[in-house]
């Protein structure tokens, strides 16, 4: 049976499995139907540190299913033996469920496993915009999303992916620069920038985005990674043409050159303050 005869099937099954997407962590940026599909759900299944941003979203007559981290399959998979055992259940995701989440894992398995629940996706705020939130507006212009983990993904694959963003100027989100034992992926990718880009380029750095220990810096292309990144950091490298006013990284789109607008031009006039 095919992907999509499955994903068809699935909408005529006995259970429903909605794919939750949380947001960033702050409460007031998961979305209502987000938040009632929490309240909603029999069984809530999902990464212990997620769930325990959502708690007061639940109650004792639901059932809760936690697990750790690198257990997305069991957990995937769990979820939907429920939801074909007739149960209404909600797997929640940080972030967007379709962005490096757990949507896609959920429909392979709809694949492998001839699953017909009814399956939702309700999306959420992902990392990339609630850091380019904070930061200002670095993404106003094209982007490119690429994850350094090397897990499922060769590291051949993704040293080319860089280049290519690089190449093409493409302001790039970095997700999962570096953990404990991945230490040298975020020094490869830098290099790889520094081959195409000034090295006075801005970049954020933002950890915890709109949770309690929210960090934020902003810096340079050549001195970012004297900041501390982990893995709960997000990394803006800028484009080109971005730069920084204030306290803000800014990616123009290209209103000064069309409509005449002052855009860089005043902000440099007016002070306009790089990063150091």
């Amino acid at each position: 049976m095919t992907l999509s005869e499955n994903i068809k099937n699935s909408q005529q099954g006995t259970g429903t499995l909605t794919v939750v997407g949380t947001g960033p962590g702050a409460e007031d940026l998961i979305t209502p139907r987000a938040q009632q599909a929490l309240t909603q759900a029999q069984v809530v299944v999902g990464y212990t540190t997620y769930l325990e941003l959502i708690r007061h979203f639940l109650s004792p007559e639901q059932e809760i299913l936690s697990s750790a981290m690198m257990q997305e399959i069991d957990r995937c998979r769990r979820a939907l033996e429920l939801a074909d055992s007739g149960k209404k259940v909600a797997l929640v995701c940080g972030g967007d469920p379709g962005i490096y989440a757990m949507a896609g894992l959920v429909y392979e398995l709809v694949c492998d496993t001839g699953s017909t629940s009814t399956i939702e996706i309700i999306p959420g705020i992902a990392a990339l915009n609630a850091c380019a939130a904070v930061l200002g507006a670095p993404l106003m212009h094209d982007f490119a999303a690429i994850s350094l983990s090397d897990l499922m993904t060769p590291w051949d694959l993704i040293e080319r992916r860089l280049e290519a963003a690089a190449m093409a100027d493409f302001v790039t989100v970095i997700y999962n620069p570096k953990s404990k034992k991945r230490t040298e992926q975020i020094v490869r990718a830098q290099e790889i920038m520094l081959k195409q880009r000034n090295p006075k380029t801005p970049v954020g750095i933002v950890s915890g985005a709109s949770r309690e220990h929210e960090s934020v810096c902003l810096t340079t292309l050549e001195k970012m990674l004297d900041q501390e990144i982990g893995m709960q950091t997000t990394v803006i490298i800028g484009n080109s043409a971005t730069f920084v006013f204030g306290e803000k990284m800014v990616t123009p789109r290209g209103y000064s050159a069309k409509y005449g607008l002052a855009g860089k031009k005043a902000a440099d006039r007016n002070g306009r303050r790089g990063v150091k």
